[in-house]
């Protein structure tokens, strides 16, 4: 399909929460003919204002479109949407980017393979602002062949649109595991700036400093994803016992100043258990052996 065809592909989003209008505006910036749907009205006003069309039911909404984008609160919420409409979505392409566990991406993708319906799982990466610029990631599994015809459409939506395989549930698990690093990357950060403020240094004072180890993250997560995937965890740099043995300075001061420690005793009870499985001298890589097995 040339660009020129996919760019009149007439597309619906159904779920106007702030993820979903910003997909729609994304979609109408980039001239695509858009119809939108909410269970409750009035959320589609400023996207009808910019040229979308609000069609006045579900399955209305999705005999408008080719492409059909739903992205609702979880997927009880998109199969009490979706399920009454196989008929009216067989023969087009469904891209779920509703949040959910693997299990619930690839009971989709059967259900929609049982009306011939093309399904793509997806998962949104980035704030609302920042969809649809260059720099914005999704990540899409489930039908290639589905993808591959409506790439430059969803390449609308973020520039760094990438399609992980066909096994419809990897997208979702694509987007648990960099949320995992995420919120625990943030509840570190938090947990940093009260242990700071404690002793009465402002956390905007600290935050300048914070690059210095923002900046060395890329190549660590790179050659950490190396061992891990290599079962080998070379600690000639900085052994796991040297790096706890930091945890229990970190510990005891949050402990003296009445913080909450309950994330830091978890970073440091798995590095106990791998310290005591042998991985004392090991890069902290090491520590998932203990993070695979909870006891």
């Amino acid at each position: 399909m040339s660009t020129t065809q996919n760019s009149l592909t007439p597309v619906t989003v159904i779920g106007l929460g702030a993820m979903g209008r910003a997909l729609a505006g994304a979609l109408l910036d980039a001239g695509r003919p858009t119809t939108v749907w909410n269970r409750s009205p009035g959320k589609g006003d400023d996207l009808v204002a910019r040229g979308a069309v609000e069609a006045a039911s579900a399955e209305d909404a999705v005999r408008a479109g080719e492409l059909i984008i739903v992205c609702v609160v979880d997927h009880d919420a998109s199969d009490a949407i979706l399920e009454p409409l196989g008929e009216a979505l067989r023969g087009r392409v469904l891209v779920n980017v509703t949040s959910d566990i693997p299990e619930r991406s690839r009971q989709a993708a059967a259900w929609a393979a049982s009306y011939g319906i093309g399904y793509l799982d997806g998962a949104v990466m980035v704030p609302t602002p920042l969809v649809g610029s260059p720099d914005a990631l999704l990540f899409y599994a489930g039908s290639r062949k589905a993808y591959e015809r409506h790439e430059s459409t969803l390449k609308a939506l973020g520039g760094r649109a990438a399609f992980v395989g066909t096994d419809a549930g990897l997208a979702a698990v694509y987007d648990l595991a960099l949320l995992d690093f995420f919120y625990g990357s943030i509840s570190g950060l938090v947990h940093a700036y009260a242990l700071a403020t404690a002793d009465g240094v402002k956390a905007a004072d600290i935050a300048p400093y914070l690059d210095s180890i923002v900046q060395i993250l890329p190549p660590i997560a790179q050659y950490t994803a190396e061992n891990i995937d290599a079962g080998s965890y070379p600690g000639q740099e900085a052994g796991l016992a040297m790096m706890a043995s930091g945890v229990s300075h970190i510990l005891h001061a949050a402990r003296a100043r009445g913080l909450d420690v309950s994330q830091l005793e978890s970073v440091k009870a798995v590095a106990d258990r791998a310290i005591a499985r042998g991985h004392g001298s090991d890069d902290w890589a090491s520590t998932v052996e203990a993070v695979r097995s909870a006891s």
